[in-house]
């Protein structure tokens, strides 16, 4: 159900920002199409008759049918993609005359492909775009998407009203939107994965934990007693938990800010707080309580199934996440110990979106199409599932059986549209769902929500900033080196590669949100 791969959720963030071009075209050749005209009512709400004398009124035009192309990501090949095509056209050419090509592309390959395809001018109607892959904010900044404001407006009204407000405000670039989000989680909650086993086995109580250090003796415990199993599992990204610290990741891969002055940029590895984590970590390790390779592991998840981990940290913590997450640990159930309560920011809400292209010859009949994927529960659960009885059975009107071996299981319902317009899942329940949406809508929201920062001023010190994580964070954000002797070092070098510009840069764009937006 996230947006994104549980990878990057789990070390953020995550854990997804988009804008700027010409207008929306919306006449003639545009492929704008007329509304449908209004039916006369009288006061109780019911059509008035046309007195038999009158001529009748005039048919609405038809629509002209169209062509669509979309391009969106999956994680691998789905021999039956053609038979879904045709079951899709067959939806819409009934409702809005338009026959849509589907153009997958494999998640790895999917921003660099993208790239191309804008690059090269291409046409095409349709793609998927997010904060973490094809890069939302980038491309509305170079002009790849159109503003959808007007096309909103006219043809997408059922979207903008099923969706919360603050989550369009997340989409808006210098107050415009460029992309419809796929509405499904929305918040970002950090804290501990536990396997249940474990948990209940060395006594564990969930509500005693406020802090990480607060793990720790847990940790130590099954260290001593399972000889065989990792009781704190990470990866290369590191154990740091920004929001449990207080802290939001603005942009640059090291700029935040501080729930205490929440429109101050701050750089995050100067912090008090990264400072201890990462002591902290250093600490873990050399007691035998993390994984000693973490430093080097990119395929966290495939460590993860094997059932060897005891704990893992994670930023994305939903009502009833536990019941995926079993999955996940090797079929071992667990239990979520949280350390913050919920929050929603830019980053958790744009991380899956549809955007229109700046080439689209017909952006109205795409807007109509866009519409249709997050209202149209048939077309949404024939894209996220597959044809019935082909792909998935019915355990219920509301509940399906997935047929891993079918020739269609993307397993991505996330990409589609409007998740909460699907069906259930074997093992999921209706009240979980209620739950999520619910924790969307009250979920305490960022003080920059809608912010989002542009970084074509400092594009060169960000690349060497990057450069510099890539060599000092995991050593450190996993105890594989010493932070009293590695930390001072990766700090002075930072200030070298221009991270105090970087900041003033996002310190400015902070304070020029602020007053057009009447922070």
């Amino acid at each position: 159900m996230k947006g994104f791969p549980k990878t990057m959720l789990r070390l953020t963030v995550l854990a997804l920002s988009l804008m700027l071009v010409l207008g929306a075209c919306s006449n003639g050749g545009s492929g704008t199409e007329p509304a449908p005209a209004p039916a006369d009512s009288n006061s109780n709400g019911t059509t008035a008759e046309t007195p038999k004398d009158d001529p009748a009124p005039a048919e609405e035009p038809k629509l002209e049918e169209v062509e669509l192309v979309w391009y969106y990501p999956q994680p691998s090949n789905q021999p039956d993609l053609q038979k879904i095509q045709d079951a899709v056209n067959k939806i819409t050419l009934e409702a809005i005359n338009a026959k849509v090509t589907l153009k997958p592309i494999d998640f790895g390959d999917y921003t660099q492909k993208m790239n191309t395809v804008v690059a090269s001018g291409e046409k095409f109607d349709i793609a998927w775009t997010a904060n973490w892959a094809f890069f939302y904010g980038p491309n509305v900044t170079k002009g790849a998407f159109l503003p959808l404001d007007d096309l909103l407006a006219e043809h997408g009204k059922e979207i903008q009203a099923e969706i919360p407000s603050f989550v369009w405000d997340a989409t808006r670039v210098n107050g415009k939107i460029y992309a419809v989000p796929n509405y499904q989680t929305v918040t970002n909650r950090e804290g501990f994965v536990v396997q249940k086993r474990f948990a209940d086995k060395y006594g564990l109580d969930p509500s005693a934990i406020k802090t990480e250090r607060d793990i720790q003796p847990f940790l130590e415990k099954v260290a001593a007693g399972e000889p065989d199993i990792v009781p704190f599992g990470m990866d290369r990204n590191g154990g740091f938990s920004a929001m449990a610290n207080g802290i939001e990741y603005v942009g640059a891969h090291v700029i935040g800010i501080h729930k205490d002055d929440p429109y101050k940029a701050i750089v995050i590895p100067q912090t008090e707080a990264y400072k201890n984590n990462v002591t902290m970590i250093r600490e873990w390790y050399e007691k035998g309580l993390v994984n000693k390779d973490a430093a080097t592991v990119k395929a966290f998840d495939d460590i993860v199934k094997t059932g060897k981990l005891a704990v893992v940290k994670d930023n994305v913590m939903p009502p009833g996440g536990e019941v995926g997450e079993k999955a996940s640990n090797g079929g071992h159930d667990v239990v979520y110990v949280y350390l913050t309560e919920p929050y929603t920011g830019t980053n958790t809400i744009i991380t899956t979106m549809q955007a229109i292209s700046r080439t689209s010859e017909n952006p109205g009949r795409a807007m109509m199409f866009i519409n249709l994927l997050n209202t149209n529960k048939d077309l949404y659960n024939l894209l996220a599932f597959g044809i019935e009885g082909t792909h998935y059975s019915k355990l219920s009107d509301n509940m399906v059986k997935i047929n891993p071996d079918a020739g269609y299981n993307p397993n991505t319902n996330w990409v589609f549209g409007n998740t909460f317009n699907g069906y259930l899942v074997e093992g999921q329940s209706q009240e979980i769902m209620d739950a999520v949406k619910h924790e969307n809508e009250t979920a305490t929201p960022s003080p920059l929500m809608g912010f989002s920062f542009n970084d074509e001023n400092v594009k060169a010190e960000i690349a060497n900033i990057s450069a510099l994580g890539d060599q000092y964070s995991p050593g450190l954000g996993t105890g594989a080196v010493d932070p009293a002797k590695v930390l001072p070092e990766y700090l002075d070098k930072l200030q070298k590669a221009g991270v105090e510009k970087v900041r003033e840069e996002v310190q400015r764009q902070i304070d020029e949100w602020r007053k057009a937006n009447g922070k």
